[in-house]
């Protein structure tokens, strides 16, 4: 009896830790597998009809994209750190007219320009973020000036422009970031609140709630970082933030896990704070980075308002891993590896 209890026991303790074994390995990336360093990169996700892109339209995204993420490439491939490449990558977008952030940033209800933004180192988990405001150039470098020479963590409007003076950052007249498209879209947006019957009313509106840039990069020191811009909504009002200035929300970043940067509509990433969610996931239910990212963007998000929750992420996990997962149409997106080898995409297939 003894014999058969003692058999019984090991054969208990044999099999529980093979299913163990089992379940870390299939999550768990040898050294050997890990990239030197790694980058990605959008420039917004969002309701995208192929037939509204001409060949020269999406040249021209995608130029931009590749010029973006170069810049990004470079410094991570001479050593220099994943928060240099993510501000300096975002800056190149930032001053596109192409991408909802910065220059080519929408237009709110009163028709004015609110930009939103925040950053995050992984090896610290220090952060800054800056919203709502209307004469910074470059708002991911107000954010990162919050995070490195304050006390704080998000700055707003009035008070965000005097620390960037205070800064020294590029202060900018508000006609800087008029642009025709931006201009031509607010007033779709209002002329379809005018025919609330049509199905062009509920298109429109959907359009107006994406856009955004961000990048998530891993450096040859082992530290992630990501990073994220806005201009908000299209025909905003009463002040409205977003999720791309809200840590865990629009950026996260955890050398232990991943660095994330959100687009989409903003409202639902907020609710259910996708970036760290995705992190979450990874650290408590071990899952790889592309399960998490899978398991939020196509399950969780979805579920919120009878599929409302719509929009994608960008992110990198510790081992140079990339995932850029979407529930929409399209996500303007590119990634490079140690390796050089370049990716740039704007729909789904």
């Amino acid at each position: 009896m003894k014999n058969t209890v003692f058999f019984l026991s090991l054969l208990f303790v044999l099999v529980s830790c093979k299913r163990d074994t089992k379940t870390t390995s299939k999550n768990t990336h040898s050294k050997s597998q890990k990239a030197e360093f790694s980058i990605v990169i959008h420039g917004g996700a969002g309701m995208m009809k192929k037939d509204n892109f001409s060949p020269e339209k999406q040249k021209a995204y995608k130029e931009k994209l590749e010029e973006a993420i170069r810049v990004g490439y470079d410094i991570l491939n001479d050593g220099g750190t994943s928060l240099d490449a993510v501000q300096k990558t975002i800056n190149i977008l930032e001053d596109s007219p192409l991408f909802n952030a910065g220059k080519g940033a929408v237009f709110t209800n009163e028709g004015t320009n609110e930009h939103d933004a925040s950053i995050m180192d992984g090896k610290t988990l220090n952060a800054g973020a800056s919203a709502g405001t209307k004469t910074v150039k470059n708002p991911i470098n107000l954010a990162r000036a919050i995070m490195n020479k304050s006390p704080h963590v998000m700055l707003a409007r009035e008070g965000a422009e005097t620390f960037a003076k205070e800064q020294g950052l590029d202060i900018v007249r508000p006609a800087y970031f008029y642009t025709e498209k931006s201009m031509k879209a607010l007033e779709r947006v209002k002329a379809s609140e005018n025919k609330k019957t049509t199905s062009l009313y509920d298109e429109t509106l959907k359009a107006s709630k994406f856009g955004t840039v961000g990048c998530a990069a891993l450096d040859k020191h082992g530290n992630l970082a990501a990073g994220t811009s806005t201009g908000g909504m299209t025909n905003k009002r009463w002040g409205r933030i977003g999720d791309s200035p809200l840590i865990g929300a629009g950026t996260y970043a955890n050398n232990n896990t991943c660095a994330v940067s959100s687009t989409g509509w903003g409202e639902y990433f907020i609710r259910g704070m996708v970036a760290y969610d995705i992190s979450a996931l990874m650290a408590y239910k071990n899952l790889s980075l592309k399960e998490a990212a899978k398991e939020v963007i196509q399950n969780k998000l979805p579920s919120l308002d009878n599929g409302q929750g719509n929009g994608g992420i960008i992110a990198v996990d510790s081992y140079g891993n990339v995932a850029m997962e979407f529930n929409t149409s399209g996500m303007f997106r590119a990634t490079m590896n140690d390796k050089g080898e370049l990716y740039v995409g704007i729909f789904k297939n």
